[in-house]
């Protein structure tokens, strides 16, 4: 099988400012406290996991105030040199926009912005597979973006609608192995975004609702190792019957907010022409 033709280098931000300061999604509560050290140890074992399995990592700085900047991967959209960031549909969430667009416009990158009035959360809910863009909406993204997006870098996008809360973003319930393969969560999706997953992915992984419960499919993948907060049996077995490596770095802390491994990076080398 051919591996992804992207994944080898990743935006993170440290959990500086890391915390479960409001509630925006199913996982978080207030009255949950972040082990900040903890927080910081976990963060730092999955930068050296993905390191180790020879992606690069570059930074990000944090910022007080915004304890969700470390999800980079809702930052925005990643197209070669284009970045077309984000529009948060709550707007605890709507500060990170310009620690974003400022980073990829300090190294020379295109910033094409959505209108104003669409919403959607940038990676968390767009993962480009085979020649198209996968991308999620309901919770977190309109619809209507998916126009915009596909206008504004060219590629097909195919829509999936999320149906299950506790699975508010795309990366939730999908995750790219290679040219044929992706785990997919189909409980998260409507019947429409099942037949459309089912059609596009060849092989796929298909996670019961606990497993997908379990953040499995939010793994980051690197050529033939994929970076997981946690991997069932029976799921790892599957993996490593494809010739996967599997590589656990726990990210419980980050759980408490609702994001696991690719909530924590962000893709800096997909380039939506060349997919497949």
């Amino acid at each position: 099988m051919t591996t992804l033709p992207w994944g080898r280098r990743y935006l993170m931000c440290p959990p500086v400012h890391f915390g479960v300061l409001y509630e925006i999604n199913p996982w978080m509560h207030r009255e949950v406290r972040v082990d900040p050290t903890k927080a910081r140890a976990e963060w730092d074992g999955l930068v050296r996991t993905l390191r180790d399995a020879g992606a690069e990592v570059e930074l990000l700085d944090p910022v007080e105030g915004l304890p969700d900047l470390v999800f980079t991967a809702n930052a925005g959209v990643v197209n070669g040199r284009q970045f077309v960031p984000a529009r948060f549909r709550h707007p605890e969430r709507a500060g990170e926009v310009p620690h974003d667009v400022d980073w990829f416009t300090s190294r020379g990158f295109t910033v094409d912005e959505l209108p104003d009035d669409v919403h959607h959360e940038g990676a968390g809910d767009a993962l480009p597979f085979r020649d198209v863009l996968l991308s999620g909406y309901r919770f977190r993204s309109d619809a209507s973006s998916h126009a915009y997006l596909s206008r504004l870098t060219g590629a097909a996008v195919r829509s999936v609608e999320l149906v299950d809360a506790r699975m508010y973003h795309l990366d939730l319930t999908f995750c790219p192995l290679d040219d044929r393969r992706a785990i997919v969560a189909p409980d998260g999706w409507d019947s429409y975004g099942r037949r459309v997953v089912e059609a596009l992915v060849p092989e796929p992984l298909v996670l019961d609702v606990d497993e997908a419960l379990s953040f499995c499919a939010n793994s980051v993948v690197v050529d033939r190792t994929i970076v997981m907060p946690m991997c069932p049996p029976r799921v790892g077995r599957q993996l490593e019957a494809w010739g996967f490596e599997v590589a656990v770095a726990p990210v419980g802390e980050f759980l408490k907010a609702g994001g696991g491994c690719r909530c924590l990076t962000l893709a800096l080398d997909v380039h939506l022409g060349v997919l497949a």
